[in-house]
């Protein structure tokens, strides 16, 4: 069931993508559209594509499997997210500061507009992960 449900959203993303890609060539879009169509639809030709694999060989689909149902793999992932979200808190404050010296204040503004949105996630995660938990 959940296997069918990423297929119909993978052809969507083709469908949704020849769309934009056809109204940008129609002069309807600019070429963001163009561009976000493009690669809508690949991702989801690519999708589709896995799908299949998935589906059609065995040994891949075990290795598939394997790779997601493991421990050490799950804490990799964590971990991974983790440290994205503390470089990015980083990246993010020091660019604020950088942004305003530079006398960028739209962009000083945006970008200390998300460490705080960033640390008001963590927030509302950490209390509702706290009591789950």
């Amino acid at each position: 069931m959940k296997q069918d449900r990423r297929i119909i959203v993978s052809i969507a993303w083709v469908i949704i993508g020849a769309v934009l890609i056809g109204l940008a060539f129609a002069g309807k879009v600019d070429s963001f559209w163009n561009g976000m169509g493009s690669g809508l639809l690949v991702v989801g030709v690519l999708q589709l594509l896995r799908y299949y694999r998935f589906n059609k060989n065995e040994a891949y689909r075990e290795k598939v499997e394997i790779a997601l149902n493991d421990e050490r793999n799950h804490f990799l992932r964590n971990k991974a997210w983790a440290w994205s979200g503390y470089l990015f808190i980083i990246i993010a404050a020091v660019a604020c500061i950088v942004f305003k010296i530079i006398g960028q204040e739209v962009l000083s503004f945006a970008a200390s507009g998300s460490v705080c949105l960033m640390l008001v996630l963590y927030w509302i995660s950490y209390v509702v992960l706290k009591r789950k938990y």
